[in-house]
């Protein structure tokens, strides 16, 4: 029977429903999906993709960052944007996350009709130490 631990970052927005920042088992972690909320003031960006973005990657950052990893243990992500037209600004803007990780993570990238509080893009990831 494997153990199971809660991965917690102050720096990152607590959970908005019935789920962990990220859960630990062994060398493996699951970050669950990261928005662009502000971890001190709540706040939600929801109408700059850029800003967004960097928000979201730097929440993941934070949880990665408390289980003592970096984007470098990233080995899979998955991302959901609101419209995929934003693909490429988003690309470009998470690529420069996993610069010089080779090598990159796997990844899926799909558009969904609806993602929570409304904001364009979520950022999900599985990291092994």
């Amino acid at each position: 029977m494997s153990m199971k631990n809660q991965i917690t970052s102050n720096d990152a927005p607590a959970p908005i429903g019935p789920y962990s920042q990220a859960i630990q088992t062994g060398g493996i972690m699951f970050i669950s999906g990261q928005i662009p909320m502000n971890a001190l003031t709540g706040e939600l960006i929801l109408d700059n993709i850029e800003l967004a973005t960097h928000l979201v990657m730097e929440n993941l950052r934070a949880i990665l960052k408390e289980a003592g990893m970096n984007f470098g243990n990233v080995v899979k992500t998955s991302i959901f944007l609101k419209d995929m037209d934003d693909f490429p600004v988003v690309n470009e803007i998470y690529a420069g996350y996993f610069n010089g990780k080779t090598p990159p993570p796997a990844r899926e990238t799909v558009q969904v009709a609806k993602l929570p509080k409304d904001v364009q893009v979520e950022i999900s990831a599985i990291a092994v130490k």
